[in-house]
């Protein structure tokens, strides 16, 4: 087992706490969590997993199989090539209106004197290396209907002509694990400028509206959450045309927020020599991380439309069995997708 920073669990009254901040500051972001983790409104309790899949080549699939490693690579490398950029534009142009600057300066400072600006000025002073160093995983939510043929649109823009592979997975709900690995794990929202402008005045309407609620909390941790807004915001903000992926993602930034349990090399991906950091699902890895083990989140494969599609499944039932799932599981778990689509 690896050395690691130690991160005491997260309390009951503690979620409680973190999830009513996020509904304040982050109040879009929230309302895709409580839908798709089907938050009971009476309780407050959260289903214990949602179901998400990650559309891929086999190769990458393979390995992330055989390794337990998910990667993530640098944002500049994606296909949205306004990747961070887009939503740091839609930040810059909403706070541009000194209206809108003052409103929400006046109610975070009305809680705690001094915060807003603590919070903007952190952020300017991280704002390159967040621009140049963000790494991300991608997956997207995954609907009953799909789970024996996947998506179309998905197989299209994943993988090219090569074959492909989509790996759903039960991805449990708590931020102990995505603590530990000091990631952010949120819901991509698809927004214009008109939409985002609308859900940042809703967030300067609830801090306003909490003003008696947020005077409670410790001040350093309000500035973390007004810093986290913003950084969320720059980095979970996609152009409106991506709306069909209803993409979720994990994003590290190792710079800023670094973690001992995640690993890195240097890959060449499509030719490209790069940095890419990993995920580890493997619980032997740290006991922080026994509820994101491969072998218990580990759902089903879907092999894309292929000209091979046999030995592809028989490749990966094997696979999937040295990496510790049930035999059972990956003989009924594996499948073919039956789209007609030309290869």
């Amino acid at each position: 087992m690896s050395s690691e920073t130690k991160h005491p669990a997260i309390t009951p009254e503690q979620a409680v706490l973190f999830r009513k901040m996020g509904a304040i500051f982050m109040p879009h972001l929230q309302k895709q969590r409580d839908a798709v983790y089907q938050m009971d409104g009476t309780s407050g309790v959260h289903a214990k997993s949602a179901r998400f899949v990650h559309y891929t080549t086999a190769k990458a699939a393979l390995g992330i199989i055989n390794t337990k490693r998910l990667w993530m690579r640098n944002t500049q490398c994606m296909s949205d090539y306004r990747e961070v950029q887009h939503g740091y534009d839609l930040l810059q142009n909403y706070f541009s209106e000194e209206v809108n600057k003052s409103a929400f300066t006046d109610a975070v400072d009305a809680c705690s004197p001094g915060a807003a600006s603590k919070a903007v000025s952190q952020f300017d002073q991280w704002w390159r290396d967040v621009r140049f160093n963000t790494y991300v995983t991608s997956i997207s939510e995954h609907d009953t209907r799909e789970d024996l043929h996947g998506r179309l649109s998905m197989w299209r823009a994943f993988g090219g002509e090569t074959a492909r592979v989509a790996l759903v997975l039960n991805i449990p709900w708590g931020i102990d694990a995505v603590r530990a690995l000091g990631l952010f794990f949120n819901p991509v929202a698809y927004l214009n400028e008109k939409e985002a402008c609308d859900v940042l005045h809703e967030a300067t309407a609830n801090i306003k509206g909490h003003k008696e609620f947020l005077q409670t909390v410790d001040s350093q941790l309000l500035v973390g959450f007004v810093l986290t807004m913003f950084i969320t915001a720059v980095t979970s903000l996609k152009h409106e045309g991506f709306r069909e992926e209803r993409e979720w993602r994990a994003t590290y930034l190792p710079h800023i927020l670094p973690s001992s349990l995640m690993e890195s090399s240097t890959e060449v991906i499509c030719g490209v020599p790069q940095l890419i950091y990993k995920v580890p699902l493997d619980e032997s890895v740290s006991t922080a991380l026994s509820s994101l083990e491969f072998s218990s989140i580990f759902d089903r494969l879907i092999v894309g439309p292929s000209r091979y599609p046999g030995p592809m499944y028989e490749a990966f039932k094997g696979a999937l069995v040295k990496a510790g799932v049930p035999q059972a599981t990956a003989e009924k778990q594996v499948y073919i997708s039956g789209i007609p689509l030309r290869v």
